[in-house]
């Protein structure tokens, strides 16, 4: 019998107290009463029946606000202070019971304090004897993901199931960089924990790459490694190697295989340059054997012919100058046209900009003690170079300098310029004519006892960059350009784009290998699912009379961790202008959603990142509303299950004043970052969420369906749009 219940009982028991006896009185007395007596007791009533009933009702109004007190200082207190206490068992350590109303209650909370102090000392105590316990292991997982996010391969680990256990953040980089169509959008949706990594490879290349793994383990091989190629989304082709996962618990299972290890590497660019490289022999070999083969006869005939008349030997001679110069014209055209082949040849590696300017500040200092310094260092510039020479060919600038014109100092600026980077050297007052330069460029280079046999412009030529000399005549300053390419490898492009580099895996537990689908079931434990918790903000309040979508964000969770680097974050062109009123609360303008993908490109994107995921939102009935609206234009249909963390709050608070998301994640102790912000909004409702889980535990709601029936029974279910 619930509280409300129980006020209602005690509101009817007070009724008849107040009425009943009266009533009962009365019935006796007119039942032992003659009809004279009927009649003189109804004269001597009727007149004071009025003020009897108002001195009724009066003591019955008087005993309900009793009874209305005392349920709310001592019912509705005491019920809200089991919520709290529950808050800090399950979810909000620090939370504290606020000590308010009657004066047994308030010593009650006092005591609950005290007794909550008293067990986060416990706490803090356990958590750090455990702490101290497995430190070596904590050092070794974090070694693993030291290791896992610096490898310069990309790294996906997956179960027996295909399902993506751990990945590296150059595999996620690289997948992005293949998205395509919806896919592209807000970083695209191709890898994450808990997907499957059939979305990406084909099933049947892995399927078969397993046989042959799993038939080299059965013949006993030492190693069981299967590599194959494939083609991913648009046509670029990836060499993928498949390294097993075996089960190491005793001898007899040492060869059951619990997942795999993939390596992946995009070779698009690697075989287009061989096939060009071909192309080039290809050209030079067909063009070149003709031409040597009328050479070869007319050399013979003037050899075997030492009488040929003078006018046939003329003949002869035309022929073979011709040829020559054929073979001289097809050479030309042929660096011309494959020069960018040609120069693939020469090595060259991802260098961080400011790593490269830093090793030649130490060589030069070192060696010619020149002071230098950096005068402006863009440290997002990353560079495609081979250091060693670039490093050199700067050094052999600077030993020029010193050696002629005497100069105290050298100065270096490194900027961004579209695909291209600017390098320079600077220095002061001693300007160079341009034949001094010409001739550095084109001599080999040397430094002190170390030479090279390579010009400056050849290590420029094969960085397929430029270099020139500036002078400043403002400033007096002088300064080499070095114009270099910027790196922008596939592995980079998302880097490029606004990703963090080297962001280590937020989550690397491998007891995931035991871990299976998580197809969408009501009656599965809700900590066995995958969700996205999502947001929308929005240019109004009233979808229905024409408001949009301005922009979408989410956060997965999986396996009971929220992973905030897998989010969707993206803008929408609503076309329409945003309201000024609402521009004031979520800060976006009309200059930022201009020219942004529009919301028939947005929603196919954001359906395919909540795949096979449930829905997780506050006061999701809003947003729904906004995307369902959008269901016949767009064709995107969300079928999924949905939990609202308001319906939520109200079965699990449900004595508590307010269930704004503000009020709920203070009662949890989740800080909000980014508040009214898509993005910001929806990583404050995951954490929500999460703390939401153990305290539905506690009142027994475990499964999906447990909780959407829950959900439903809440006073906020009734809230349309």
């Amino acid at each position: 019998m619930n509280a409300r219940l129980r006020l209602a009982i005690s509101v009817i028991i007070l009724f008849l107290l107040v009425t009943g006896p009266f009533l009962i009185t009365a019935a006796l007395v007119w039942a032992d009463a003659q009809a004279d007596e009927r009649a003189a007791l109804l004269r001597l009533i009727a007149p004071h029946l009025s003020l009897g009933t108002m001195m009724t009702a009066f003591g019955f109004f008087v005993g309900l606000l009793v009874i209305r007190y005392l349920f709310r200082e001592y019912v509705q207190g005491l019920l809200k202070m089991a919520e709290n206490l529950r808050l800090m068992l399950a979810a909000n350590r620090n939370f504290r019971v606020t000590p308010e109303g009657p004066p047994e209650v308030r010593l009650l909370a006092a005591a609950t304090n005290d007794l909550a102090q008293q067990r986060d000392g416990l706490m803090d105590d356990v958590a750090a004897q455990i702490a101290a316990a497995k430190s070596s292991v904590e050092e070794e997982k974090n070694r693993l993901a030291a290791l896992m996010s610096e490898l310069a391969q990309a790294v996906v680990v997956c179960n027996r199931e295909g399902r993506i256990l751990l990945y590296n953040s150059r595999a996620r980089l690289q997948f992005r960089a293949l998205a395509l169509g919806s896919t592209a959008v807000a970083g695209g949706a191709l890898i994450g924990l808990g997907r499957s990594i059939f979305s990406i490879l084909e099933r049947s290349q892995i399927d078969h790459a397993l046989d042959v793994v799993r038939q080299r383990l059965h013949k006993g091989a030492a190693t069981a490694i299967a590599t194959f190629i494939t083609a991913a989304r648009g046509g670029q082709l990836l060499r993928v190697q498949l390294v097993p996962v075996l089960a190491t618990d005793d001898a007899p299972r040492q060869q059951e295989m619990t997942g795999y290890v993939l390596t992946v590497e995009n070779i698009t660019r690697s075989l287009e340059q061989e096939s060009r490289r071909d192309q080039v022999l290809q050209s030079l070999t067909d063009g070149t054997r003709g031409s040597l083969a009328n050479i070869r006869v007319a050399v013979g005939n003037l050899l075997d012919y030492p009488d040929i008349e003078p006018e046939i030997r003329e003949r002869f001679i035309g022929i073979i100058s011709d040829e020559v110069v054929r073979m001289s014209q097809r050479l030309d055209r042929t660096m011309s046209e494959f020069a960018d082949s040609l120069k693939t040849r020469w090595p060259l590696e991802e260098v961080q900009g400011l790593d490269l300017v830093t090793a030649a500040q130490r060589r030069i200092e070192q060696e010619l003690q020149l002071a230098t310094s950096c005068e402006e260092i863009d440290e997002a510039v990353w560079l495609r170079a081979e250091s060693f020479s670039l490093v050199f060919s700067i050094c052999f600038l600077a030993a020029r300098l010193v050696a002629q014109h005497r100069i105290a100092d050298l100065r270096f600026r490194l900027l961004p310029f579209g695909r291209l980077a600017y390098l320079d050297l600077i220095w002061a007052d001693h300007a160079i004519s341009s034949e001094t330069f010409a001739t550095w460029e084109n001599e080999p280079m040397q430094l002190g006892s170390e030479s090279s046999p390579l010009s400056l412009r050849d290590v420029i030529d094969r960085h397929g960059g430029e270099i020139w000399y500036e002078r400043e005549k403002a400033s007096q300053r002088c300064f080499f350009r070095f114009v270099l390419p910027v790196a922008l490898p596939d592995s980079l492009q998302a880097q490029a784009a606004g990703d963090e580099p080297s962001v280590r895996p937020e989550y690397y537990d491998f007891d995931l290998f035991h871990f299976r689908d998580q197809s969408i079931d009501l009656d599965r434990r809700l900590s066995d699912l995958a969700y996205t918790v999502f947001d929308t903000e929005t240019t109004g309040l009233e979808p229905a009379a024409g408001d949009e979508i301005i922009q979408i964000g989410a956060v997965r969770i999986v396996n009971g961790r929220l992973l905030r680097h897998e989010n969707f974050d993206q803008l929408v062109d609503p076309q329409r202008f945003l309201r000024p009123e609402g521009v004031r609360i979520h800060g976006i303008t009309d200059d930022m959603v201009r020219g942004q993908p529009q919301i028939d490109i947005v929603l196919p994107a954001f359906h395919d990142f909540c795949s096979d995921t449930v829905l997780v939102a506050h006061n999701a009935a809003f947003d729904m509303r906004f995307l369902q609206l959008k269901e016949d234009s767009t064709g995107v249909v969300f079928s999924q299950p949905v939990l609202d963390t308001l319906l939520l709050s109200g079965v699990l608070h449900a004595n508590q004043d307010s269930h704004q998301l503000d009020h709920i994640a203070e009662r949890l102790g989740v800080v909000i970052e980014g508040r009214h912000n898509a993005l910001g909004d929806a990583c404050a409702t995951a954490e929500v969420f999460l703390r939401m889980l153990p305290l539905l535990a506690q009142m027994g709601i475990v499964t999906l369906r447990q909780a959407l029936e829950a959900s439903e029974k809440s006073y906020f279910a009734r809230v349309k749009y």
